[in-house]
């Protein structure tokens, strides 16, 4: 028997290693914005250099690719190189022997057809249509509200929070609600994991408002009276970020809650221990500060005490719709009508009320797997259930809420049962839920969405004992009296347009969740943004939202890598028995830290963001 030796990789191995999670890092940091002909040159040029070589189509296919796109990019390509582009990648898919050729070619097709306007643009004027590295700044392309974000860390750093808030507050009036709920996706791009990882962006913008309450820092002035008057149908983030913005551009605007206080689903859909109401007043009052007038209990409808759409439309000049996603969906299956099956919707609207329901030594099963689900599974963990489980149809990795979400969920005790799609509910004699039957699930082929599909396991069902049920599967919105009056509705939602504007109705505009369906606080605000904007221009002005704030410069050090800063928690035995918040802000040093970590991308490798010190949008 020949002598066996264990092998370990040598130093050629761990550098190419090394190199593949560099490149790997630097894919993630690509921010919108750049080149995309360019790009998938690149990752074709790795897709080559992967090749075994033994079949042609890799071995030639490719490296004809790698020329025709080079030829593209340097003006010597025509309208005969792209049809040879899209001939060639047909090609390689057809007779590729392994998965790297065909993937490779594949690639370059979908992107091909997607980004056909800049190949066009590379060979009918020299350039790439979208103006590589003008204002691709990839923390504010990601932020849908598009925050000054270099500015307002840097500002943090420097310990100057109340001009942070300033700052933030010019693309954003909900700064407080963002620093402790929002799902940052500035971070996805962040430059910074070049080196090391992404800069914790929402844990800066929470310290900057720990120290400067938004309540406590003033608001601009208004511009001078218009006479012009603008309805807001919602007092959720939208319609409180359009009155805010509309109200400065010197139109008053007139807010209709439905409910009794404002706030919308940051009020009804967001539990007290990951926003504090009293934190949500701090941003309200600021914004009511600038003059916005406010009617609460207040429904649009036909009936006794509400107001119609045609009432609006005679007293007001425009009207911005921003109705939130309040409506529960049902699972449709047998038994869903069974005493103790409450929706998301429900449970978290009574809460926002103060009203807590009765979860203790009950069993909770929830069914669902997106934020909305993990904030029900904490809270019945809060509310004192005997035991909290999540019933999810597909894997955890597939689950659409935040990581750290479903990891403090869990830590706090629940049990999460993935792959158990809902069958039926089981209730006794008296019509009271006792069990949730699931059927067992396999992870089967990809969908259109990139999402592994579950199927049917050759399993039994399985029961889950339930006391209480609570549904958290999404949400709707309630447009009945919209669509009497001739809105046009569009699968579920109000059909606008791209600017909010809707294409058949003068003077309308609509935004938020029920134009998108339930979607995140950051991009309902921005959708008022956008329309309080296109409302102004509607009325005949082109008023500027400014910020006079001056940013410091940043010293022309070495970045060096460094550990990104995690925001603090209670610890889970003790958190999991109160409704109060558990995350803890960040220290001095640890801001300081955290935002000298910043590129500033804004000044060194993109477009300059800003000329002087004047911020407009």
């Amino acid at each position: 028997m020949s002598r066996l030796s264990l092998e370990t990789p040598d130093r050629i191995q761990e550098t190419v290693e090394g190199l593949y999670e560099d490149l790997r890092r630097h894919v993630l940091a690509t921010p919108p914005g750049l080149c995309p002909v360019d790009l998938q040159l690149s990752f074709l040029k790795v897709c080559q250099a992967q090749t075994c070589g033994k079949c042609v189509p890799c071995r030639v296919g490719l490296k004809q690719l790698e020329k025709l796109l080079t030829d593209v990019l340097e003006g010597r390509g025509n309208k005969e190189t792209l049809a040879t582009i899209e001939k060639t990648a047909h090609n390689i898919m057809d007779s590729a022997d392994c998965a790297i050729g065909y993937e490779a070619a594949h690639m370059l097709l979908v992107g091909y057809e997607s980004f056909k306007e800049d190949y066009e643009s590379h060979i009918n004027g020299g350039i790439c249509c979208r103006h590589q590295g003008k204002g691709a700044i990839p923390c504010v392309a990601m932020c849908p509200a598009h925050v000054d974000i270099p500015g307002y860390i840097t500002l943090v750093g420097a310990g100057r929070y109340a001009d942070a808030a300033r700052l933030i507050r010019k693309d954003n009036p909900f700064p407080t609600a963002c620093g402790l709920i929002c799902e940052h996706p500035c971070e996805v791009r962040c430059r910074r994991q070049m080196l090391d990882a992404p800069i914790n962006i929402r844990g800066l913008k929470r310290m900057a408002m720990d120290n400067a309450p938004a309540n406590t820092v003033p608001v601009p002035e208004n511009a001078p009276d218009t006479g012009k008057r603008v309805a807001i149908v919602g007092g959720g983030p939208g319609g409180l970020t359009a009155a805010y913005y509309l109200q400065l551009m010197g139109h008053q605007t007139v807010v209709y809650e439905a409910k009794a206080k404002l706030g919308g689903m940051l009020r009804y859909g967001i539990p007290n221990y990951r926003f504090p109401r009293v934190r949500l007043q701090e941003d309200i009052d600021a914004i009511l500060a600038t003059g916005v007038e406010v009617h609460l209990n207040t429904k649009i409808g036909d009936g006794a005490g509400e107001i119609s759409l045609a009432q609006l439309k005679a007293d007001f000049d425009a009207i911005f719709i921003a109705i939130g996603a309040h409506q529960d969906k049902k699972v449709g299956i047998e038994g869903e009508d069974a005493e103790g099956v409450i929706s998301a919707v429900q449970m978290l609207r009574e809460i926002g009320d103060d009203k807590l329901p009765d979860f203790k030594d009950k069993n909770v099963v929830i069914i669902g797997g997106g934020n909305v689900a993990m904030d029900c599974t904490r809270t019945s963990i809060r509310l004192g259930a005997k035991k909290v489980t999540i019933a999810y149809r597909r894997r955890q990795d597939d689950m659409t809420a935040l990581p750290e979400e479903i990891e403090g969920a869990i830590a706090e005790g629940a049990e999460l049962y993935g792959l158990k799609s809902p069958h039926s509910v089981e209730k006794d004699a008296e019509g009271k839920v006792t069990a949730l039957w699931v059927e067992p699930q396999i992870i089967g082929p990809i969908d259109a969405w990139g999402r592994a599909r579950p199927i049917r396991a050759d399993l039994p069902l399985e029961r889950i004992p339930a006391d209480i049920i609570v549904v958290a599967i999404g949400q709707g919105i309630e447009f009945k009296h919209f669509e009497d009056s001739g809105i046009k509705i569009k699968r579920g939602n109000i059909d606008a347009l791209k600017t909010g504007a809707l294409a058949d109705e003068e003077g309308i505009f609509a935004g938020g969740d029920c134009v998108t369906g339930p979607a995140t606080v950051i991009k309902a605000i921005a959708a008022g943004k956008v329309a309080a904007s296109n409302i102004d221009e509607y009325l005949g002005y082109h008023h500027e939202i400014t910020c006079d704030v001056e940013i410091p410069d940043l010293p022309l050090n070495d970045q060096k890598p460094c550990g990104r800063i995690t925001m603090h928690e209670v610890e889970a035995g003790v958190r999991k028995h109160t409704l109060e918040p558990f995350e803890c802000s960040m220290t001095r040093q640890e801001a300081c830290q955290e935002a000298s970590r910043c590129l500033r991308c804004d000044k060194f490798g993109f477009a300059t963001l800003r000329g002087g010190c004047q911020r407009k949008w």
